[in-house]
């Protein structure tokens, strides 16, 4: 009798298929007539469409979240955005830690992928600092926000906005409770407040740096030289991305959406606008009154999104790196990527400008499709897109109005650009053998 084959799933596989399941019950949740205050169920499209978000990170709404959503609405959304900040599978084997169940081969291989980290090893004992750090800064930052929530909203809801809104910043999701001042305000109304700025700022930065900077910083404290080149790379690029197109954004700016503060809150507003983008989708400024040079900024930062292995999304930092090191290679006929004294393995390039051309082919087709299909401008369907797959949240205010096709569009963007539009392409394309022999080589003119 012929023994039947056994499936074999992937990582990646598992990985996209998680994600899905995860949204289906959280969308059939939101559609409850209990998630809703006016006791009336949403369309379920609509609570598909919150539910990608919240556990995609993305932060784009069509309604407002305070004034949709009850207390039990709130608090699905809000555990949707810790999921997906740490992952599912981090999620799950914290649970397998806390019941003592042990953690196998398997659990670790897909503990490694989903935490981004270059080895297998000591990928529990990683886990462990992350759900330590993660529940210890956004912890401290709730209680920071709450010391400005209690004397507005009362003691037990200032300290739910501070949970909430730590949360939401920590894991870059941009999900607010702010619709108690005025719907879809985002922090608009705190826009001069310097405590509030700067622990939303730090929050969107450290849950933007990634899971193995993390643990080398925690490892090497402030020793610069000992860190890995990864976590070089990534502080560099971090620091740089934001000093830079602060001061970009402060001149394009000046005498606009900025117009009428003070030179302190200018910088703080202009800070604010360029760490948002990167992937966390809070607004300190109204996004939707930006010069179309401010717009394009954003539009190039929510593309390049956070780093590996992080609670943000975009191509990456790392990956940006990669293409302008390959590009300066290209052009001094160098051989080999070398940085730091070191050589980047060969495959590294070819994977850094799959990922971006794949990012930037999704975004503009998509924004064909919105165009096509509704009366929007290009600039407001290729913010909304961009935004969508970097899952970033912000937007030109176009959300609300999305028609069903445009909807279906954006839910696909935020899942492919949580997981990974690699990783969704090569999780259903197959595993494909080496071949023992290859086929000749045969020239084509480029460039």
């Amino acid at each position: 009798m012929e023994q039947k084959k056994k499936i074999r799933i992937s990582t990646m596989q598992i990985i996209a298929v998680g994600f899905v399941l995860i949204i289906i019950i959280g969308a059939l949740l939101l559609s409850l007539p209990a998630a809703s205050k006016d006791n009336i169920r949403i369309p379920f499209l609509d609570s598909l469409f919150t539910a990608t978000s919240a556990l995609c990170v993305t932060g784009l709404v069509i309604y407002d979240t305070y004034t949709q959503f009850t207390l039990f609405g709130q608090l699905v959304i809000l555990v949707l955005i810790q999921i997906g900040g740490l992952g599912f599978m981090s999620m799950a084997g914290m649970i397998f830690l806390m019941i003592g169940k042990r953690i196998g081969l398997r659990e670790r291989g897909l503990l490694m992928e989903t935490m981004s980290t270059i080895q297998i090893g000591g990928v529990v004992k990683l886990l462990r600092k992350i759900i330590i750090i993660t529940f210890s800064i956004e912890i401290i930052a709730a209680a920071l926000l709450s010391i400005r929530f209690i004397p507005v909203l009362g003691t037990a809801e200032g300290i739910y906005y501070g949970i909430f809104h730590s949360v939401s910043a920590f894991c870059n999701a941009g999900f607010d409770l702010m619709g108690v001042f005025s719907p879809k305000s985002s922090l608009v109304g705190f826009n001069t407040d310097i405590l509030v700025n700067i622990v939303v700022m730090s929050l969107i930065i450290i849950g933007g740096l990634g899971f193995i900077v993390w643990d080398d910083l925690m490892n090497n404290k402030l020793r610069f030289s000992k860190y890995r080149l990864h976590t070089k790379i990534v502080l560099i690029g971090t620091a740089a991305l934001i000093i830079i197109p602060a001061i970009i954004f402060y001149f394009l700016e000046n005498n606009n959406t900025l117009e009428g503060m003070t030179f302190g809150q200018k910088i703080l507003a202009s800070v604010f606008q360029v760490i948002t983008p990167r992937t966390a989708g809070f607004n300190t400024v109204d996004t939707g009154a930006l010069s179309e040079g401010a717009s394009f900024l954003t539009i190039i930062l929510m593309i390049i999104g956070a780093n590996p292995g992080s609670t943000g999304g975009g191509i990456k930092v790392t990956t940006l790196f990669v293409i302008i090191l390959t590009i300066k290679a290209y052009i001094t006929h160098a051989h080999d990527l070398n940085i730091g004294g070191k050589r980047l393995e060969d495959y590294v390039p070819r994977k850094a400008f799959s990922i971006t051309a794949i990012y930037l082919i999704l975004a503009s087709f998509a924004s064909f499709l919105i165009m096509s299909t509704q009366s929007f401008a290009l600039k407001d369907a290729m913010f909304e897109s961009v935004s969508a797959i970097g899952t970033v949240g912000l937007s030109t205010g176009i959300t609300s109005e999305l028609n069903i096709v445009s909807k279906i569009v954006v839910i696909l963007l935020m899942y492919c650009g949580r997981v990974g539009s690699l990783t969704v392409m090569s999780a259903f394309a197959g595993d494909k053998v080496k071949p023992n022999i290859r086929n000749m080589e045969e020239k084509i003119v480029i460039g």
